[in-house]
């Protein structure tokens, strides 16, 4: 049976709202309706996907599965329609979405490389601490520099351009700060961040951007571990200290595994360590 994308939306939308009321607002449509489509889904697929009692929605496991499918769906229809978009621009241009000072810079170089390439087109930068992978995936961005293990690369190619050591930064005056390295072993119980892109299991602290970060470090309410590479950006009142058995970190390039675009690979091979 076929679904459709607007069937999709609403059952997503119950699902994640676990209210009709709440979906319906969302949406903006009746409620009725809403409660109409759900049931005519469930009918055509031959299963129960919510499971509704006077004062609660509750999915089943079947909901649950289609939850998931939907969202991968909805959001993989959506990043058609942006790429279909850009690709009829008049002026052709690549979007390469990145964190701040997060590109171990190697930035000024690939760009330069990547513009001497015969047909080289602009690049525009979109600063992003949070949602890069998923600009890239919902196609907002045709590139990313993201970072190995930190960040979650599902669904996307990756090469890799630089792999650094890590060190934990510090505020002044803690416990660790007189010793010249540090162990992970050393950070048990410590608070860690958590950035908005970090891989499915990762705990920790929810960070958004790096001056948040250093902030809560030098009032004291947290330690991070970073690439070596933020060194010459701590503030005063934080420290660094090598840590001696962290897994080093990689900047990568990563780009969509369905792109079929040759200024997206002509950009892949300028960004080529060299």
């Amino acid at each position: 049976m076929d679904i459709e994308m607007r069937e999709l939306r609403y059952f997503v939308a119950v699902a994640e709202e676990l209210h009709f009321g709440r979906a319906a607002r969302r949406l903006n449509i009746a409620q009725p309706p809403l409660s109409r489509a759900i049931r005519l889904l469930e009918r055509r697929m031959g299963v129960t996907l919510l499971e509704r009692t006077s004062r609660e929605v509750h999915l089943t496991p079947a909901g649950e599965v289609l939850l998931a499918e939907g969202r991968g769906a909805l959001d993989a229809a959506a990043a058609a329609v942006r790429r279909t978009q850009r690709a009829a621009e008049t002026t052709r241009r690549l979007v390469l979405a990145l964190k701040p000072g997060g590109d171990g810079g190697l930035l000024r170089s690939i760009l330069d490389r990547y513009a001497a390439t015969p047909g080289a087109v602009p690049v525009d930068l979109a600063f992003s601490a949070g949602e890069r992978a998923q600009m890239v995936r919902d196609g907002r961005a045709d590139l990313a520099l993201l970072h190995r293990p930190q960040n979650d690369l599902t669904g996307l190619d990756s090469d890799d351009l630089l792999t650094q050591d890590q060190v934990v930064v510090l505020p002044e005056g803690h416990r660790l700060a007189a010793q010249d390295t540090v162990s992970m072993a050393d950070l048990s119980g410590e608070t860690l961040p958590r950035w908005p892109e970090a891989r499915p299991g990762v705990t920790g602290y929810p960070i958004s951007d790096t001056n948040q970060l250093m902030q809560l470090i030098m009032l004291g309410r947290m330690v991070a571990v970073l690439p070596e590479s933020i060194r010459d950006r701590v503030p005063p009142g934080a420290v660094w200290r090598p840590v001696t058995d962290a897994v080093p970190a990689t900047v990568v390039i990563a780009w969509s595994r369905d792109s079929t675009s040759r200024q997206v690979a002509a950009f892949v091979a300028a960004s080529a360590p060299h």
